[in-house]
């Protein structure tokens, strides 16, 4: 254990959070989400919710200036402009937590998955809301 950091952030989650560059994403995703199988690296953390896991990152991870969409999530089948209830409360953690608070943008479901394949880690978590995922892009730290 450490002090000062959310116990959310385990041993291996805060290795591949570290390790990022500026540039890189981490997908925070659902439980029914297909991590292994399009993820190059997956971190799980079961039992947990994907809100929980977005609060615990976002107080160690910088969000990107340098492109319009730091944050992502995956649109709705048949329907990319509703907001499920799980993303508007990203949408709160992100206003209250980020450095860098930025309105979270959409991507296509299949889309999203192409992202998540290029994503440096995965964090599976055992959220079960639909569409419970969100991208995240590492932005610097400096002065």
């Amino acid at each position: 254990m450490l002090r000062g950091l959310n116990p959310l952030l385990s041993p291996d989650l805060l290795h591949a959070l570290a390790a990022m560059g500026h540039g890189n994403d981490i997908v925070i995703a659902d439980a029914n989400f297909p991590a292994h199988s399009n993820g190059q690296r997956v971190v799980r953390l079961d039992g947990v919710s994907a809100t929980a896991a977005l609060e615990a990152v976002l107080q160690v991870l910088p969000l990107d200036t340098f492109v319009p969409d730091p944050a992502l999530t995956m649109q709705v089948v048949g329907n990319p402009s509703e907001v499920p209830p799980v993303v508007a409360e990203f949408q709160k953690l992100v206003d209250k937590l980020a450095d860098n608070p930025v309105k979270i943008g959409g991507l296509e479901r299949n889309a999203f998955y192409q992202r998540s394949r290029e994503a440096f880690v995965i964090l599976q978590t055992g959220e079960t809301r639909l569409y419970g995922n969100i991208l995240l892009k590492k932005g610097v730290i400096g002065s």
